[in-house]
């Protein structure tokens, strides 16, 4: 009976670890994505000669600053990792997680918290920056100008520390699998009846 009740328990936790996954597959494309994909371009008035208005057109994009390109990269690498995983536990056959295929997953899912988490900060500040300016550096706002483009990176942040929580969870998960790796997925066969 025991055995039986613990073949239930690794079934339900395998499909959370990989619910968990899904979801921060989703949350960090998203963001690298929105991100990516920011643009705006918008013409402004920049001075006058007598009445002749002088106008010149900027645009704002996310290569423009390396903390939003190291925001993408970063997002899209923890992307791939988790897409990795997904593809591994469900596809992954008889292959058993265990000694140091299960510490190698813990120490990776701990990387892409920690890069994902130094992405998301990174971009926070500049998005700050951005939003509010620095008096002391002498640095203007831009998002009074470019509305569109401040909302959408908004967006891409959001998403971004969404998947950082989903990350902190997964890599505790895994960190609880190398202490007890029985009572978690495995990709093994286990029949539904243990006599």
């Amino acid at each position: 009976m025991a055995k039986l009740a613990l073949a239930a328990t690794s079934g339900k936790s395998c499909k959370i670890l990989l619910g968990l996954r899904l979801l921060a597959f989703s949350a960090t494309l998203s963001a690298a994505i929105v991100m990516g994909l920011n643009k705006e371009t918008e013409t402004f008035v920049v001075g006058k000669v007598g009445n002749t208005p002088i106008k010149a057109t900027f645009t704002a994009k996310f290569d423009h600053t390396p903390a939003f390109v190291f925001f993408v990269v970063a997002n899209a690498m923890v992307s791939f990792h988790n897409l990795l995983m997904i593809a591994l536990q469900i596809f992954g056959g008889k292959m058993e997680f265990t000694g140091f295929r299960l510490l190698s997953v813990a120490i990776l899912d701990m990387l892409n918290v920690t890069l994902i988490s130094a992405a998301a900060n990174a971009a926070a500040f500049m998005a700050e920056v951005g939003k509010n300016g620095n008096k002391h550096a002498r640095w203007d706002k831009i998002c009074d100008r470019f509305a569109t483009y401040c909302d959408h990176g908004a967006g891409a942040l959001i998403a971004a520390f969404a998947g950082v929580i989903l990350m902190l969870i997964i890599s505790a998960a895994s960190i609880s699998r190398l202490v007890q790796p029985n009572k978690f997925c495995s990709t093994t066969a286990s029949p539904s009846v243990v006599p």
